[in-house]
């Protein structure tokens, strides 16, 4: 009965599934469209990497200001459901429309009013943790959740695939077999997440007061000073920013980087979703490994592997190559999102966990910034998008000294 999941847990975990479709898009499929609009509008393909990053970084840019006030709001009694559903609903609805833009531009904008939606929702979603299990089942409950989102987000991926791939067998456009593509990724988006909105209540809360508003940037104000009175706290997020910055460029930009190398669209399409279902397992070995090995050690393990992909990918040219990258960030993916995620909850006040994760999710929830801002600026720049990758690695090694500094503080304060 320990490892066996509590029906309100697996609802929780449901959502994963649900979202995890949407972002599998991002990091394969919607790229490739997107090269698909730019290029026939005449941008050339070093434009069109760093035009996405661009994307990617302004809407991450959006959600660093929203995200921390949203998070606040969501800690007033009976706020967090209705702001989930509502951040949920608009990320779902976007991605229907992904179709409907002709102009490489107006997708852009609509793609980034997605993300947005999609990264909002994501900041409440992590802060019902908290709700929804106790801290000693924290580790393998978020673990799961990103493991069953990869298998989960894998099944409408694959419909999908089927009609952009083979839209021209089946006698359809390439506009009509990607608002398939959309309109079905957002119906599972949403299936998966009204099992949770209809039985989850928030456990932990704080009281509605006369100004919301107002107190809400009252409230924030006081959490960034808690923050960084409690080191340990502060120190975690600045880490977590360097190092999870880093993994979520690699998993954003991936094919993007894969496509403008011009490599075969079709074998970037098919090794990553390699990556989701080599991620299943090795989530799962991750929930269990949690029982018995120290979390910090395993964030660890997972950070000095991501800087040896980062590595790695710097001479990246060839097929075959791709495919062990794939392989490579699918072992490691799942559990350092999902440790650092339980890592943060157990280290935070339960009853402010909504404007905690705020500031969690600024650090690169869905999205990346300063990763990928430097992509896209180096590669413009120089015209190698080789040397925009091997800016990654350091930003690794950054987030390794400042999250070791954390466990040393951890240590110490589990023998006192």
């Amino acid at each position: 009965m320990k490892n066996k999941l509590t029906k309100l847990e697996f609802k929780w975990i449901c959502y994963d599934m649900g979202n995890s479709a949407f972002i599998l898009l991002v990091a394969t499929i919607l790229p490739i469209y997107f090269n698909y609009l730019s290029s026939s509008q005449g941008v050339a393909e070093y434009n069109y990497l760093s035009y996405w990053s661009y994307a990617a970084s302004i809407s991450t840019l959006i959600v660093a200001l929203a995200g921390p006030i949203l998070g606040t709001l969501a800690d007033y009694k009976d706020h967090k459901k209705k702001i989930f559903l509502t951040c949920a609903m608009l990320g779902a609805l976007a991605l229907a429309c992904f179709w409907i833009p002709s102009s490489w531009f107006a997708f852009l904008v609509l793609f980034i009013a997605a993300k947005v939606a999609y990264s909002l929702s994501l900041i409440v979603y992590d802060s019902m943790l908290t709700d929804i299990t106790t801290e000693d089942r924290m580790d393998a409950v978020s673990s799961k959740g990103y493991a069953w989102g990869y298998i989960g987000s894998v099944v409408p991926f694959i419909i999908s695939l089927v009609f952009v791939l083979m839209y021209d067998k089946m006698g359809m456009t390439l506009k009509a077999a990607m608002m398939i593509a959309f309109v079905l990724n957002a119906v599972w988006w949403i299936a998966f997440t009204l099992p949770l909105v209809k039985s989850y209540k928030q456990k932990f809360y704080i009281e509605p007061e006369a100004h919301p508003v107002l107190d809400t940037f009252a409230r924030l104000k006081d959490t960034l000073i808690k923050a960084k009175e409690q080191k340990k706290v502060f120190l975690f997020l600045f880490a977590f920013f360097f190092y999870i910055d880093g993994v979520y460029t690699i998993i954003d930009m991936a094919t993007a980087y894969g496509t403008s190398l011009g490599l075969n669209t079709t074998g970037l399409l098919l090794a990553l979703l390699l990556t989701q279902i080599v991620a299943f397992p090795a989530s799962l070995t991750f929930a269990v490994l949690s029982k018995t090995k120290d979390t910090a050690s395993l964030i660890k393990v997972a950070i000095i592997a991501y800087f040896l992909i980062a590595l790695f990918a710097v001479q990246l040219d060839k097929q075959w190559e791709f495919w062990v990258l794939a392989v490579a960030v699918g072992c490691f993916q799942g559990g350092i999102q999902a440790l650092s995620r339980s890592y943060f909850a157990k280290i935070i006040p339960e009853n402010a966990s909504g404007e905690y994760f705020g500031l969690f999710d600024i650090c690169g929830k869905g999205a990346s910034f300063l990763g990928t801002m430097l992509i896209g600026v180096v590669t413009q720049i120089t015209g190698k998008q080789n040397l925009g990758v091997a800016a990654l690695s350091i930003m690794f090694v950054i987030g390794y000294l400042i999250f070791n500094k954390v466990s040393k503080m951890d240590e110490s304060s589990r023998r006192k």
